[in-house]
Protein backbone atom coordinates (compact mmCIF):
# COMPACT_ATOMS: atom_id res chain seq x y z
CA UNK A 1 0.00 0.00 0.00
CA UNK A 2 1.18 2.76 -0.70
CA UNK A 3 2.32 4.93 2.23
CA UNK A 4 5.53 7.16 1.54
CA UNK A 5 7.39 8.53 -1.12
CA UNK A 6 11.13 10.14 -1.42
CA UNK A 7 11.19 13.21 -3.69
CA UNK A 8 14.21 14.56 -5.44
CA UNK A 9 13.98 18.04 -6.59
CA UNK A 10 16.85 18.89 -9.06
CA UNK A 11 18.42 22.20 -8.27
CA UNK A 12 18.05 23.68 -11.34
CA UNK A 13 14.36 23.39 -11.14
CA UNK A 14 14.64 26.11 -8.47
CA UNK A 15 16.26 28.15 -11.00
CA UNK A 16 13.53 28.10 -13.40
CA UNK A 17 15.41 29.06 -15.97
CA UNK A 18 15.54 32.38 -15.21
CA UNK A 19 19.04 34.12 -14.70
CA UNK A 20 19.41 33.68 -11.17
CA UNK A 21 20.13 31.15 -8.71
CA UNK A 22 16.34 31.13 -7.57
CA UNK A 23 13.29 31.93 -9.33
CA UNK A 24 10.27 32.55 -6.74
CA UNK A 25 7.32 31.09 -8.20
CA UNK A 26 8.79 27.68 -9.05
CA UNK A 27 9.68 26.57 -5.04
CA UNK A 28 6.03 28.27 -4.27
CA UNK A 29 4.00 25.79 -6.57
CA UNK A 30 6.61 22.94 -5.67
CA UNK A 31 6.20 23.48 -2.06
CA UNK A 32 1.63 23.43 -2.37
CA UNK A 33 1.93 20.32 -4.45
CA UNK A 34 3.93 18.67 -1.61
CA UNK A 35 1.84 20.06 1.14
CA UNK A 36 -1.11 18.89 -0.81
CA UNK A 37 0.03 15.14 -1.50
CA UNK A 38 0.97 15.24 2.34
CA UNK A 39 -3.03 16.59 3.37
CA UNK A 40 -3.65 13.51 1.06
CA UNK A 41 -2.28 11.02 3.69
CA UNK A 42 0.77 10.47 2.43
CA UNK A 43 4.56 10.55 3.88
CA UNK A 44 7.07 12.69 2.02
CA UNK A 45 10.90 13.62 1.78
CA UNK A 46 12.67 15.86 -0.08
CA UNK A 47 16.19 15.05 -1.20
CA UNK A 48 17.16 18.93 -3.00
CA UNK A 49 20.06 19.33 -5.32
CA UNK A 50 22.93 21.99 -5.73
CA UNK A 51 22.93 22.65 -9.57
CA UNK A 52 21.84 26.24 -9.83
CA UNK A 53 24.54 27.44 -7.44
CA UNK A 54 27.94 25.05 -8.10
CA UNK A 55 28.72 22.16 -10.44
CA UNK A 56 31.54 19.85 -9.73
CA UNK A 57 31.96 18.97 -13.49
CA UNK A 58 32.43 22.90 -14.04
CA UNK A 59 35.53 23.67 -11.47
CA UNK A 60 38.29 24.68 -12.64
CA UNK A 61 40.80 21.48 -13.97
CA UNK A 62 43.20 22.24 -11.74
CA UNK A 63 40.81 22.23 -8.44
CA UNK A 64 40.96 19.27 -6.04
CA UNK A 65 37.78 16.94 -6.94
CA UNK A 66 36.87 16.28 -2.83
CA UNK A 67 36.82 20.54 -2.85
CA UNK A 68 34.51 20.55 -5.65
CA UNK A 69 32.09 18.22 -3.98
CA UNK A 70 32.51 19.85 -0.84
CA UNK A 71 31.45 23.11 -2.25
CA UNK A 72 28.15 20.88 -4.50
CA UNK A 73 27.64 19.36 -0.55
CA UNK A 74 26.86 22.98 1.06
CA UNK A 75 25.26 24.35 -1.99
CA UNK A 76 22.36 22.08 -1.47
CA UNK A 77 22.42 23.21 2.19
CA UNK A 78 21.54 26.38 0.74
CA UNK A 79 18.93 25.51 -1.06
CA UNK A 80 17.38 22.80 1.34
CA UNK A 81 17.37 26.12 3.91
CA UNK A 82 15.57 27.99 1.05
CA UNK A 83 13.14 24.97 0.13
CA UNK A 84 12.23 24.54 4.16
CA UNK A 85 11.61 27.97 4.49
CA UNK A 86 9.56 28.47 1.40
CA UNK A 87 7.26 25.78 2.31
CA UNK A 88 6.64 26.92 5.50
CA UNK A 89 5.84 30.46 4.56
CA UNK A 90 3.05 29.02 1.95
CA UNK A 91 1.60 26.41 3.35
CA UNK A 92 2.18 26.79 6.70
CA UNK A 93 3.33 23.00 7.48
CA UNK A 94 6.73 22.54 9.08
CA UNK A 95 9.92 21.40 7.34
CA UNK A 96 13.22 20.29 8.91
CA UNK A 97 16.54 20.74 6.98
CA UNK A 98 18.50 17.11 7.79
CA UNK A 99 22.14 17.05 6.76
CA UNK A 100 24.93 13.98 7.26
CA UNK A 101 27.27 16.45 8.78
CA UNK A 102 26.83 18.94 11.84
CA UNK A 103 26.41 22.62 10.67
CA UNK A 104 25.37 24.24 14.34
CA UNK A 105 22.14 25.24 14.18
CA UNK A 106 21.77 25.74 11.01
CA UNK A 107 20.27 21.86 10.32
CA UNK A 108 19.74 18.83 12.23
CA UNK A 109 21.79 16.05 11.75
CA UNK A 110 20.47 13.22 10.05
CA UNK A 111 19.18 10.38 11.64
CA UNK A 112 16.55 7.34 10.16
CA UNK A 113 14.62 7.04 13.72
CA UNK A 114 14.20 11.26 14.24
CA UNK A 115 13.38 11.31 10.09
CA UNK A 116 10.82 8.38 10.23
CA UNK A 117 9.58 10.46 13.55
CA UNK A 118 9.05 13.66 11.49
CA UNK A 119 7.67 12.14 8.94
CA UNK A 120 5.05 9.83 10.96
CA UNK A 121 4.10 13.65 12.40
CA UNK A 122 3.95 15.31 9.12
CA UNK A 123 6.43 17.48 9.14
CA UNK A 124 8.51 17.66 5.72
CA UNK A 125 12.55 16.51 6.11
CA UNK A 126 14.39 17.97 3.43
CA UNK A 127 17.95 16.15 3.08
CA UNK A 128 20.28 18.45 1.69
CA UNK A 129 24.06 17.76 1.65
CA UNK A 130 24.13 14.56 -0.60
CA UNK A 131 25.92 11.99 1.24
CA UNK A 132 27.77 14.04 2.94
CA UNK A 133 31.35 12.10 1.43
CA UNK A 134 32.82 13.29 -2.13
CA UNK A 135 32.32 11.12 -5.17
CA UNK A 136 28.93 10.87 -4.57
CA UNK A 137 25.90 12.80 -6.04
CA UNK A 138 22.49 13.48 -4.21
CA UNK A 139 21.43 11.05 -6.77
CA UNK A 140 22.67 8.27 -4.57
CA UNK A 141 21.55 10.33 -1.38
CA UNK A 142 18.03 9.60 -2.76
CA UNK A 143 18.08 5.93 -3.59
CA UNK A 144 20.17 5.80 -0.25
CA UNK A 145 17.49 7.92 2.21
CA UNK A 146 14.51 5.60 0.10
CA UNK A 147 16.29 2.40 1.22
CA UNK A 148 16.55 3.31 4.58
CA UNK A 149 13.14 4.92 5.28
CA UNK A 150 11.54 2.17 3.15
CA UNK A 151 10.14 4.53 1.04
CA UNK A 152 7.66 3.02 -1.55
CA UNK A 153 8.61 5.12 -4.57
CA UNK A 154 11.11 7.80 -5.14
CA UNK A 155 10.21 10.95 -7.74
CA UNK A 156 12.50 12.06 -9.48
CA UNK A 157 11.32 16.12 -10.49
CA UNK A 158 14.10 17.07 -13.62
CA UNK A 159 14.53 19.73 -15.73
CA UNK A 160 13.45 17.51 -18.98
CA UNK A 161 9.85 15.49 -19.26
CA UNK A 162 11.04 11.67 -18.33
CA UNK A 163 13.36 9.19 -19.69
CA UNK A 164 14.78 9.10 -23.30
CA UNK A 165 16.71 6.51 -24.97
CA UNK A 166 19.26 9.54 -26.26
CA UNK A 167 19.98 13.09 -25.18
CA UNK A 168 16.83 14.78 -26.65
CA UNK A 169 18.73 17.69 -26.69
CA UNK A 170 21.02 16.82 -28.98
CA UNK A 171 18.73 13.98 -31.12
CA UNK A 172 15.54 15.48 -32.08
CA UNK A 173 14.50 11.61 -32.95
CA UNK A 174 15.20 10.22 -29.63
CA UNK A 175 12.20 8.32 -28.23
CA UNK A 176 10.69 8.75 -25.00
CA UNK A 177 10.19 5.86 -22.43
CA UNK A 178 6.48 5.35 -21.11
CA UNK A 179 7.97 2.84 -18.87
CA UNK A 180 11.58 0.96 -18.77
CA UNK A 181 13.22 -1.23 -16.88
CA UNK A 182 16.03 -1.13 -14.27
CA UNK A 183 17.91 -3.52 -16.14
CA UNK A 184 17.56 -0.92 -19.43
CA UNK A 185 18.69 1.83 -17.94
CA UNK A 186 21.40 0.18 -16.20
CA UNK A 187 22.77 -1.85 -19.45
CA UNK A 188 21.93 1.26 -22.15
CA UNK A 189 23.65 3.61 -19.40
CA UNK A 190 20.39 5.69 -19.87
CA UNK A 191 20.77 9.34 -18.02
CA UNK A 192 18.49 9.32 -15.25
CA UNK A 193 20.38 9.16 -12.53
CA UNK A 194 23.92 7.70 -11.62
CA UNK A 195 24.23 4.51 -12.02
CA UNK A 196 25.05 3.40 -8.68
CA UNK A 197 21.76 5.09 -7.71
CA UNK A 198 19.83 3.04 -10.15
CA UNK A 199 21.64 -0.07 -8.77
CA UNK A 200 20.77 0.45 -5.50
CA UNK A 201 16.84 1.16 -6.43
CA UNK A 202 16.73 -1.95 -8.94
CA UNK A 203 18.30 -3.89 -6.27
CA UNK A 204 16.21 -2.53 -3.04
CA UNK A 205 13.25 -2.97 -5.75
CA UNK A 206 12.38 0.33 -5.29
CA UNK A 207 10.35 2.11 -8.85
CA UNK A 208 10.86 5.32 -9.51
CA UNK A 209 8.45 7.72 -11.82
CA UNK A 210 10.43 10.65 -13.85
CA UNK A 211 8.59 14.16 -14.94
CA UNK A 212 9.17 17.47 -15.72
CA UNK A 213 9.17 19.35 -12.59
CA UNK A 214 8.27 22.37 -14.69
CA UNK A 215 4.57 20.55 -15.33
CA UNK A 216 2.19 21.98 -13.27
CA UNK A 217 0.95 18.76 -10.87
CA UNK A 218 3.54 16.93 -11.72
CA UNK A 219 4.07 15.95 -8.24
CA UNK A 220 0.26 14.88 -7.38
CA UNK A 221 0.64 13.20 -10.55
CA UNK A 222 3.38 10.89 -10.25
CA UNK A 223 2.22 10.06 -6.85
CA UNK A 224 -1.44 9.23 -8.00
CA UNK A 225 0.62 6.91 -10.64
CA UNK A 226 2.32 5.07 -7.49
CA UNK A 227 -1.20 4.51 -6.30
CA UNK A 228 -1.96 3.07 -9.39
CA UNK A 229 -4.91 5.80 -9.80
CA UNK A 230 -4.48 7.20 -12.59
CA UNK A 231 -2.36 7.38 -15.91
CA UNK A 232 1.31 9.05 -16.31
CA UNK A 233 2.92 11.55 -18.15
CA UNK A 234 6.52 10.77 -17.53
CA UNK A 235 8.19 7.34 -17.31
CA UNK A 236 8.24 4.53 -15.27
CA UNK A 237 11.12 2.58 -13.87
CA UNK A 238 11.04 -0.81 -12.48
CA UNK A 239 12.51 -4.04 -11.88
CA UNK A 240 9.81 -5.72 -13.69
CA UNK A 241 7.99 -3.55 -16.20
CA UNK A 242 7.98 -3.17 -19.86
CA UNK A 243 10.28 -1.14 -22.00
CA UNK A 244 7.76 0.78 -23.45
CA UNK A 245 7.64 3.63 -25.76
CA UNK A 246 5.12 6.98 -26.14
CA UNK A 247 3.53 6.85 -29.54
CA UNK A 248 5.32 9.39 -32.47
Amino acid sequence: MFKRVMIKISGETLAGGGAGAFDRETPRRVAREIFGVMESGAEVAVVVGGGNLWRGRDASPSMDKIKADQIGMMATVMNGIFLADTFRSETGGRSVVMTPFDINNFTSRFSVEEAVKLLREKVLPVFAGGTGHPFFSTDSAVAIRACELQADAVLFGKSVDGVYDDDPKINPGARRYRSVSYKTVLSKNLEVADISAMALLAKENIPSFVFGLKSIGGIAAACAAVKGEAPFDGAVIGADVPDEFYAD
